[in-house]
């Protein structure tokens, strides 16, 4: 599913493609992927690599095309070994083009719209929605950390005597801590990397203090 905003002052969403839009996919199909390939000549491989659960966070440019992967948290819907893990969310870049492509809904993405739209507000530029879409992910992730938490502290209150299950159950939170770590350490990187590759001004650097400050009180959780 795709969804065109327009992001100047407020987001409002639109009935077709225009330049300078912000273009959302969300579990794409294959007329999606269509539509990028061939109406917005994004790179394939791009598509293909934001498809790789296990991506990292990173930045690559490819004759003026921008790729930003972010990795985000996700719970799955499923029953699942480890039901709290990250994901990749996919930044594409070029004149004229944003793109935002994700193969899962996210309640974090799903928010993101909803609170500027709320408070009515939009975005200065691209690179100002890129360090809202760090701040935001920086957010998700102690809001998951803090549920993890609350699991683990009534997973112990019930262990009057140590079993199996619930040691299972603590060794699973710990793999869901251990990808929430790593993840936010790739954020962190890659958001030191983009200060120098994106087009940052004065209210963008504010902004970035802001994301450092929550990315680090997130990694410093887990």
């Amino acid at each position: 599913m795709r969804t065109y905003w327009n992001y100047n002052k407020a987001l409002r969403t639109l009935e077709e493609w225009q330049p300078d839009c912000w273009v959302q996919v969300t579990c794409p199909t294959l007329e999606d992927e269509e539509f990028l390939v061939n109406e917005l000549n994004v790179p394939s491989y791009f598509l293909d690599d934001i498809r790789d659960k296990d991506e990292r966070s990173r930045f690559e440019y490819d004759e003026g095309w921008q790729l930003i992967i972010l990795r985000i948290p996700y719970v799955k819907e499923v029953r699942s070994r480890t039901p709290h893990t990250t994901i990749p969310l996919g930044i594409i870049l070029k004149k004229g083009v944003c793109v935002t492509v994700c193969n899962h809904e996210t309640n974090m993405m799903i928010d993101f719209v909803s609170f500027h739209k709320k408070r009515n507000e939009g975005f200065t530029d691209y690179v100002d929605m890129i360090f809202r879409l760090f701040l935001s992910s920086a957010v998700w992730y102690l809001k998951r950390l803090k549920q993890i938490s609350q699991r683990i502290d009534a997973t112990k209150k019930d262990m009057e005597q140590p079993d199996n299950e619930a040691l299972i159950g603590l060794s699973r939170l710990q793999d869901s801590l251990t990808y929430f770590h790593t993840s936010i350490r790739g954020n962190e990187n890659l958001l030191a990397k983009l200060k120098f590759k994106l087009q940052v001004d004065e209210l963008d650097a504010d902004l970035i203090e802001d994301v450092n400050i929550e990315m680090s009180q997130a990694r410093e959780t887990t």
